[in-house]
């Protein structure tokens, strides 16, 4: 899967090995929310298999599914600007085998080189665009009298 939320597209090698260096590895069950909307952020994770959906709240009505994410992709970026609050929720949509990274460290290793600091800060902001743009259409299907007009 290539895209502009995975990894891969995201970091050269030696990036990508240097971010890897402070991982760890978790497992979530179907069915496990990772992160509820408005709560602090202070993690992300970098999915190994299975799927993460990501849902938006709408007051009065249920949750909106607005993504799903697989291999490689990056679960959260709202750890990367203040105030380090969810903007979305995520569930685990099936089992989850993902790599773990501690937001503080991350954010100190960019800090601590500007280059590596660069590379992630473009990564993170092209996943935001992403993630709005989809998020946008999605609430358009469900909620415009014509749908987004979109053929995505």
């Amino acid at each position: 899967m290539t895209s502009t939320t995975n990894l891969a597209a995201g970091l050269t090698a030696g990036q990508r090995e240097r971010l890897m260096r402070v991982a760890r590895e978790v497992s979530f069950e179907s069915g496990t929310r990772l992160f509820e909307e408005g709560l602090r952020s202070d993690r992300f994770w970098i999915v190994r298999t299975g799927t993460v959906v990501l849902d938006l709240h709408i007051p009065g009505r249920r949750a909106a599914a607005v993504e799903t994410l697989g291999h490689g992709e990056l679960v959260g970026w709202s750890w990367y600007f203040p105030p380090y609050v969810w903007h979305l929720g995520a569930e685990a949509a099936s089992p989850v085998r993902a790599h773990e990274f501690d937001a503080e460290a991350v954010r100190a290793m960019c800090a601590g080189d500007p280059e590596f600091g660069r590379a992630i800060a473009d990564w993170v902001g092209r996943v935001v665009a992403h993630r709005l743009h989809a998020s946008r259409i999605r609430l358009l299907d469900l909620y415009a009298p014509y749908g987004s007009g979109s053929a995505l």
